[in-house]
């Protein structure tokens, strides 16, 4: 009761990095395997599909959250963060999530239910962000203001790759 009770969205943010341990307990939150027998997420997905990617976008580069092994895999160096969001604190935030739909995976849906579950579980995953981050005493924020094309194209997305949504995290502004 005391997270749900502290938690909400922040715009303001500290630059000062998350440790790499403070992160990785993030995204095992985000959308980790906590079942290892069936492979299950954190996180629930429509029919098991486990259609969204979380693209992690530091100041460092730009990396896929392999949940299965819970290890980042490297997809571009350099700061991209600028790219995440219109809003102006995206470009100095410690970590931007991209969520990021792969319909290869959504097997007989169509469009609008391709639309309607990649939407719903990119929500279930950015609320258990949401949770982690009011227990953590850091800020976040979802967001949807998003230059999909120039993020599709600096995360080599495919055109089966669909951009849902971006959420900030870190400390909050002092």
């Amino acid at each position: 009761m005391q997270v749900l009770k502290v938690r909400g969205s922040a715009r303001e943010f500290s630059c000062e990095p998350l440790s790499r341990q403070l992160l990785s307990n993030l995204l095992w939150a985000a959308t980790g395997v906590n079942r290892l027998a069936s492979g299950k997420r954190t996180a629930p997905s429509a029919r098991d599909w486990r259609e969204i990617d979380v693209y992690v976008v530091i100041a460092e580069g730009a990396y896929l959250y392999d949940a299965q092994t819970h290890v980042l895999l490297p997809v571009a160096a350099g700061d991209l963060r600028q790219l995440t969001g219109e809003q102006e604190f995206v470009s100095t935030v410690p970590v931007n999530f991209v969520y990021v739909a792969n319909l290869d995976r959504m097997i007989d849906a169509g469009v609008d239910r391709q639309a309607l579950y990649s939407g719903t579980d990119t929500g279930f995953i950015a609320q258990n962000v949401y949770l982690f981050c009011a227990s953590f005493d850091l800020a976040c924020v979802v967001r949807g203001s998003i230059d999909r094309s120039a993020i599709s194209t600096a995360l080599q997305l495919n055109k089966h790759q669909r951009v849902i949504l971006a959420q900030s995290v870190g400390y909050p502004a002092k």
